[in-house]
């Protein structure tokens, strides 16, 4: 399943005013149209460095998901996480700040971050 997000983008009044006119000569069916379409060009024109970092960096690309099980198995094994994740990061409900304080050690999350506020908090200090 596809997870979406909402992004607010602020456009000068030429920039929308040239929009618009793709969009009514028919190259795009809408604005947001357009907009997506512009940004999958980006994201393909420059596919290759993003593969290279996402390689280079060992970052999670897509969904990753920690349950309460999968964070106390890391603490018992006297592990912390580095997390780097590209996408969504997800802690499960019943996740608390102890226990995130005691099982990530670094954390790096370039999309949405999906945790109790609790948890939000405890991350603020973790690099």
């Amino acid at each position: 399943m596809a997870e979406t997000e909402k992004v607010t983008v602020n456009l000068n009044v030429v920039d929308l005013g040239k929009i618009d006119l793709l969009v009514e000569q028919g190259f795009f069916s809408n604005r947001t149209d357009f907009i997506k379409s512009s940004i999958r060009n980006q994201l393909s024109e420059h596919s290759q460095v993003v593969d290279k970092i996402i390689t280079d960096k060992t970052f999670t690309l897509g969904v990753a998901y920690y349950s309460r099980k999968e964070l106390e198995k890391v603490v018992a094994s006297g592990r912390v996480l580095d997390i780097k994740v590209i996408g969504m990061l997800v802690f499960d409900e019943d996740v608390d700040k102890d226990l995130v304080r005691k099982s990530v050690g670094s954390l790096k999350v370039l999309g949405v971050l999906r945790a109790s506020s609790e948890v939000r908090k405890a991350l603020e200090g973790v690099k």
